[in-house]
């Protein structure tokens, strides 16, 4: 078997009903891809193919793991959907749901005994997730479950901010009560074992604040007494370069200018705001604490625009070469 390394990077087709297959396609054919990198299109052969017939691609050839890879920049590996499904652009429906799953799955399975250099996975559907009786928030928490991570975050980076977040996809009213010293210490700690991976190897971070005014000193809200500082002054007695908590107001232009390598934010919206704002069409998404290198771009389904041929792959083309990249690094959390 080929190194890890030489081994391609698996693209999984995510909802194929979305812009994923389409950002993919454009993304691996066009100039901006890693050069000296092979693709494995995981998903429905026959899903992908109607996606290069629609948007004019060549055909890719079939390949499987552990036999030689077609001499062509990118190959399909064939994870079989259901019988009648058909590409039915913008519309949520639960089989799409499923075969996304599948081919996920097949190819952190693949990953993980190395016949994947890395993983980066086109975008799913909530929606369709919960209709298909998948319980699952999203990519994150499957990749964690599969691979047996039991710490992990998710890291968006785009411009120059990097920013990791300590809760996910939760209902804002859910959040304080979410940011516990715990969640903050994980948080802290598996970002600050990745910057090195990421090319900062001075490991400079900061931790937002929840509260405005980061909590004006327990006027606006007690969590930053509670759970951030006493993680804060733990992290420093560990010998990490950690700075917090700063309001969320004044953090992001900080981090721009230079001053950290990596912003811990406390909730979802409050990390990606800032970086969606300077990077909207090139951001992506890193799943921290994995043994496997995963990456996304840092969009959805925009099931909007599905199918007409206009989506802008610009992310998904970030996306690919920070797989490569990582791919030729050492993972943290890989046993050698």
């Amino acid at each position: 078997m080929a190194s890890r390394h030489s081994a391609p990077v698996g693209v999984t087709i995510g909802d194929f009903n979305g812009i994923g297959p389409e950002v993919a396609l454009k993304a691996i054919g066009g100039r901006a891809r890693p050069r000296g990198v092979r693709f494995a299109l995981i998903g429905p052969a026959d899903m992908w193919q109607a996606h290069c017939r629609r948007f004019g691609f060549p055909m890719p050839p079939l390949w499987r793991p552990g036999a030689p890879f077609p001499d062509a920049p990118a190959a399909c590996w064939d994870v079989a959907g259901e019988s009648g499904m058909k590409w039915t652009p913008g519309r949520v429906m639960p089989a799409a749901s499923r075969v996304a799953v599948a081919a996920l799955r097949a190819a952190v399975a693949a990953a993980m005994e190395g016949r994947l250099s890395a993983v980066v996975t086109a975008p799913i559907c909530k929606e369709g997730l919960a209709r298909a009786g998948l319980d699952a928030p999203g990519h994150t928490e499957l990749l964690a479950e599969w691979t047996g991570a039991r710490r992990f975050a998710m890291l968006l980076m785009g411009g120059p901010l990097r920013v990791a977040l300590v809760t996910r996809h939760l209902p804002l009213r859910r959040v304080a009560e979410a940011v516990t010293r715990a969640a903050v210490r994980e948080a802290i700690e598996i970002s600050a074992e990745a910057l090195p991976w990421l090319g900062c190897p001075r490991a400079r971070i900061a931790v937002c604040g929840l509260n405005p005014h980061a909590g004006d000193g327990g006027a606006l809200g007690d969590e930053e007494i509670t759970a951030l500082k006493p993680e804060i002054r733990a992290a420093r007695r560990r010998g990490l370069a950690v700075e917090g908590p700063i309001p969320a107001d004044v953090v992001f232009h900080r981090a721009v200018r230079g001053e950290f390598d990596l912003v811990v934010a406390m909730y979802h919206d409050q990390g990606l705001a800032p970086l969606k704002t300077i990077a909207f069409e090139t951001g992506v998404n890193v799943t921290l604490g994995l043994p496997i290198v995963r990456v996304s771009p840092d969009h959805g389904t925009a099931f909007d625009i599905a199918g007409r041929g206009v989506a802008d792959p610009r992310s998904f083309e970030a996306a690919l070469r920070c797989a490569a990249a990582l791919a030729r690094r050492r993972n943290p959390w890989r046993k050698p």
